[in-house]
């Protein structure tokens, strides 16, 4: 079972995540992002305190990035898991994240 994944909202426009972001987490978070997303040009999500990322988290950083970028925004991600980093690379998507990522060694 998957620990709840939470959105805890620091300041318009940056949040931090914490729990699980994976396949049971996903579906009910991504329904609900009308809810918290914001207006402006940018969001930045702090992923330090996820417990866990897997495929299913990963796709839907994808589609966040993709919908943010249509509606001319960009999604900064801070302080990214080992664990996602690796499947972002395994899945050979890494560099659509490059420009826009930040980790706690690059800060």
């Amino acid at each position: 079972m998957s620990a709840p994944l939470s959105i805890e909202r620091h300041t318009n426009g940056h949040y931090c995540l914490s729990g699980e972001l994976d396949r049971d987490t996903v579906p009910p978070f991504w329904i609900d992002r009308a809810n918290w997303l914001p207006k402006g040009e940018s969001v930045t999500l702090d992923l330090a305190a996820l417990k866990r990322v897997d495929s299913a988290g990963m796709a839907m950083l994808l589609h966040l990035q993709q919908l943010l970028n249509e509606n001319k925004q960009t999604l900064v991600l801070c302080n990214i898991p080992e664990q996602l980093r690796v499947l972002l690379q395994l899945s050979n998507v890494e560099s659509l994240f490059a420009d826009l990522t930040l980790s706690a060694q690059e800060e």
